[in-house]
């Protein structure tokens, strides 16, 4: 083939490629995307108010207190919410956030997918002179002890190199309180066992604040729904409440709001409304 030939081939895939995305401007929005080389607005950022969520009131004033500070330019931990599934981890911190912003505090929250952890230093590079306060949220994280992403948020959140930038701060949520799973095999280990333990926990130890979330009592539970019920002005009935929640063989926050969305709907309502 020609090298005339050559270059029209190229000239044309240049063309039919898409140019890359441009960055968001990480002052101009609540929330963002991480894309692993770039900032993309998080479209539609808007969590439930945060005096929604019940049955997690210590928690709800740990984790805001904890990013108010960070707003404001203080110190602050990085941040592990852990526990049941459906507590409303993810939310909190999503939550927390809008709360904050209607405050007046100049904080963002980006989302950062548990597979773009290797690029976590570009995107501290990217905030480190931004004026703001960033929160970076992962998401049910959870990884094999011997993964190589284990051993990247290790050196990211303490003993790195390269330090993380004063104005970001991570909360990472996990249905585990240690992240990696803790196997019989470390109890067999006839060599040291608890250097086998100990590396499994240092993950989670590099946290400043560690939280739990626990499954909700049968009354928390019903004070989650009448809370959602409440603000919509839904009709709702107990039982019926606990009959939904037996069916999903869980009582939680996730569940509850699952109902209050099955009561719009047996309304003909929406949620939004």
């Amino acid at each position: 083939m020609t090298e005339d030939a050559l270059a029209r081939i190229a000239a044309a895939l240049e063309r039919l490629s898409p140019p890359p995305a441009e960055a968001a401007d990480p002052m101009a929005h609540p929330a963002y995307i991480w894309r692993g080389t770039a900032l993309a607005v998080a479209r539609d950022f808007a969590p439930l108010p945060l005096a929604l969520l019940t049955g997690i009131e210590r928690q709800k004033e740990t984790v805001r207190e904890n990013s108010r500070r960070l707003a404001q330019g203080a110190a602050a931990h990085d941040v592990l919410l852990w526990g049941a599934r459906g507590t409303g981890k993810s939310m909190l911190a999503k939550s927390v956030v809008a709360d904050l912003q209607g405050a007046g505090e100049n904080i963002a929250l980006v989302e950062v997918a548990p597979d773009r952890l290797e690029t976590l230093p570009a995107l501290f590079e990217a905030l480190a002179g931004v004026p703001r306060a960033f929160l970076l949220f992962i998401d049910d994280i959870g990884f094999d002890e011997h993964s190589s992403a284990v051993r990247i948020l290790r050196s990211l959140l303490e003993g790195g190199a390269e330090a993380r930038p004063a104005n970001v701060r991570l909360t990472v949520t996990s249905n585990r309180r240690h992240i990696v799973p803790r196997g019989m095999a470390e109890q067999d280990d006839p060599i040291n066992p608890r250097d086998a333990r100990d590396d499994s926990l240092a993950l989670a130890d590099r946290f400043g604040l560690s939280i739990g979330f626990h499954a909700a009592s049968q009354d928390d539970y019903l004070a989650m729904v009448r809370a959602y019920a409440d603000h919509f002005a839904l009709d709702f009935d107990a039982a019926d409440a606990v009959q939904w929640a037996t069916k999903r063989g869980a009582r939680s926050g996730r569940v509850a709001w699952q109902y209050a969305v099955e009561l719009a709907g047996r309304a003909g309502r929406s949620l939004e409304d």
